[in-house]
């Protein structure tokens, strides 16, 4: 399926090292019993197990992912909404993602959440709410490009509607 809405991922290059250690670790286990595929096992249950922690640790993200992708952004708010609330209540799910998850990304899922929140209302025509949660990941995450890129543009447009 192809999206028109762009989507971003930013990636923490340096935690892909300790990717490749749990990824070698997997393959060690494998080695254990079958010394000639263990690579090929070892990579595909690497896989298997990132995917899995994903859909089921960060399910409501993913849901509100695919909602935006069919552009269907007022069902898109609560499962974004749900998705930092749990990352709220479990904050070292999210701090240590690269392990808990197996996630190489370089926002947190707060922050994530926070920007698609205002996304999906400002998509939705909500220009009011759109920039207090733009502003609200500003607040929690002084250095987020998305965010100040966000604000930017939602200032500019109202800028341009006064002249």
């Amino acid at each position: 399926m192809s999206s028109k809405i762009p989507i971003v991922r930013q990636t923490a290059w340096i935690s892909i090292v300790p990717h490749l250690m749990v990824m070698g670790l997997i393959m060690l286990i494998w080695y254990q019993f079958n010394k000639t595929e263990f690579i090929l096992y070892g990579a595909i249950t690497y896989l298997i197990i990132s995917q899995l922690l994903r859909r089921v640790i960060a399910k409501e993200h993913k849901a509100g992912m695919l909602k935006v992708k069919l552009e269907k952004f007022e069902e898109a708010i609560p499962l974004f909404k749900n998705s930092y609330e749990f990352f709220k209540r479990n904050d070292w799910i999210d701090k240590y993602r690269f392990l808990t998850l197996l996630s190489s990304g370089r926002m947190t899922y707060k922050e994530m959440a926070l920007i698609n929140i205002a996304f999906c209302y400002g998509q939705s025509g909500n220009g009011k709410l759109s920039k207090e949660y733009y502003e609200r990941a500003l607040n929690e995450y002084p250095k987020s490009g998305m965010a100040k890129a966000g604000l930017r543009l939602l200032n500019s447009i109202s800028d341009s509607q006064d002249k």
